[in-house]
């Protein structure tokens, strides 16, 4: 195989990876709910995680995903993980 079609192959690939693995509503949630308990355990006691995880808007461009919580962004996602914003 020649050199000029490697770069085209290996972004195709990364491409189709990061549309199968993009996290899904139920991902972001949950890693919502696991972050602010970790974070305080006043705020677990009173399920601030779960109200917050079920008041979020999930987004989806494909390749990526995000939720939302009054406009705010509260968790990223891509290729399988989710990472939490503050």
């Amino acid at each position: 195989m020649s050199k000029s079609f490697t770069g085209p192959i290996v972004a195709a690939v990364v491409i189709a990876l990061a549309f199968v693995l993009n996290p899904s509503p139920e991902k972001h949630r949950a890693k919502i709910k696991e972050v602010i308990a970790e974070r305080s355990q006043l705020e677990r006691v009173f399920g601030i995680g779960q109200l917050t995880s079920f008041a979020s808007r999930y987004h989806s461009f494909g390749v990526g995903s995000y939720t939302t919580v009054n406009d705010k962004v509260t968790s990223l996602g891509a290729f399988g993980l989710v990472f939490v914003t503050d």
